[in-house]
């Protein structure tokens, strides 16, 4: 019985190395599978360009900390842990938020600056747009570059006139 499996085994290994020797010029890949090939390989191509994009606005985004903040909370790994922690105890992830914390003492940040930036987070609550991922981390950048900035006033109700006549 094994000598009958190699033996097939053998004839179409032979059969194979025969047709590529004779026709060389005919593609083994028939033209359907070769253009989703192109299609994927563009497709792929795509989502590499806007990671790259991506990766430009996070440079930037840490360049602009560094820039605007003196002291360690404008270092790199202090401005990634930092916006995380603040952003896990903005949606009350507290058990992961405090072990980025114990890494973020460990490198040495500030932590007076999580602190502000919470504490600035919340006072602009009313600008998260819940269904948005994007507006939630764009509010705890601007927090963390400058967490001293003033409350924004909620929009004022329309108030009755005090001067009604009776």
């Amino acid at each position: 019985m094994s000598h009958r499996v190699f033996s097939v085994a053998l004839s179409v290994c032979v059969a194979t190395w025969l047709v590529a020797r004779v026709l060389p010029s005919v593609p083994l890949v028939p033209a359907a599978l070769a253009q989703n090939n192109n299609q994927t390989s563009a497709e792929q191509q795509a989502p590499a360009n806007g990671d790259a994009a991506k990766e430009a606005q996070k440079v930037d985004e840490y360049a602009e900390a560094q820039h605007a903040l003196n002291g360690p909370a404008g270092d790199p790994e202090c401005v990634w842990l930092g916006r995380r922690v603040v952003s896990l105890l903005w949606r009350d992830d507290l058990d992961t938020a405090f072990r980025h914390l114990d890494l973020y003492d460990r490198f040495g940040c500030p932590s007076g600056h999580i602190q502000a930036a919470f504490r600035c987070l919340v006072l602009h609550s009313n600008t998260i747009d819940p269904k948005t991922p994007d507006s939630l981390n764009g509010r705890v950048l601007a927090c963390w570059i400058n967490p001293t900035r003033e409350a924004m006033p909620a929009p004022a109700a329309a108030m009755p006139s005090a001067t009604t006549t009776r």
